[in-house]
């Protein structure tokens, strides 16, 4: 099944002489269990693609479905809810709160949700669990070294089981050793059928997608597959 279908994409900033053509007819479209890398120099459009993609803002034209709904209709309270529900977002900051623990920040999503306080606890701690942070579920973001931060907003953004996992920059304020724990962590995510989008400049975050998509002046230029769908990204080649 097609999680993203994006079809003729563009982004224009400004109008006249003065307009940013950011996204120039981009089409892809990203099956479920896919990991894709969305590589770009600045000003390449990667940014802006994500922010589409994330529903985060909206095309200029052509058409963007995320798991079969068409983007394009919706409200600002249905987008709002599609963002809940369909996508979890891990971005480079981490964007936890302070003074809350792990586990209610891992909450959070499920609050706004309205699941009742039972239910999201239960979930939450599963969620943990998967990111290997049981034991830190009620340690507060300063408590935490980088890593475990980013992987309690990878928690965070898994818990309402979203169709799309979208990650901008994830390892981008870690060091080696965190972001090897944190791209292991995507890897098995996506053995177990995550559908993931991972945004980044590095080569050698983006090894360990299923397939690469390169832009250029808002244009996709090369589109590679390094593994099937169904298969392990190259990053879990050793994992242990």
């Amino acid at each position: 099944m097609t999680v993203l279908d994006v079809r003729d994409v563009t982004k224009v900033y400004g109008q006249g002489g003065t307009a940013v053509h950011a996204l120039r007819g981009v089409s892809l479209a990203v099956e479920r269990g896919d990991y894709l890398a969305i590589m770009g120099a600045s000003g390449s459009g990667k940014s802006t693609l994500m922010n589409i993609l994330g529903c985060l803002d909206v095309p200029t034209g052509g058409q963007y479905l995320l798991d079969g709904t068409d983007v394009g209709t919706l409200d600002d309270r249905r987008l709002a809810i599609l963002r809940n529900r369909r996508i979890g977002f891990v971005f480079q900051s981490f964007n936890l709160i302070p003074r809350m623990s792990a586990l209610a920040n891992v909450e959070l999503p499920l609050a706004y949700g309205g699941v009742k306080a039972a239910d999201r606890r239960q979930r939450a701690l599963a969620a943990l669990d998967q990111v290997g942070l049981a034991d830190r579920v009620d340690h507060e973001p300063n408590e935490l070294s980088g890593g475990q931060q980013q992987r309690v907003a990878v928690a965070r953004a898994l818990v309402t089981a979203p169709a799309l996992l979208l990650a901008d920059e994830p390892t981008g304020n870690l060091d080696t050793r965190s972001t090897t724990d944190v791209l292991h962590v995507l890897d098995r995510l996506s053995a177990s059928g995550r559908t993931i989008v991972l945004i980044t400049h590095e080569d050698d975050v983006a090894r360990h997608a299923k397939r690469v998509i390169r832009l250029v002046d808002g244009r996709i230029v090369e589109d590679r597959r390094t593994a099937p769908v169904d298969g392990p990204p190259p990053g879990l080649v050793g994992l242990r």
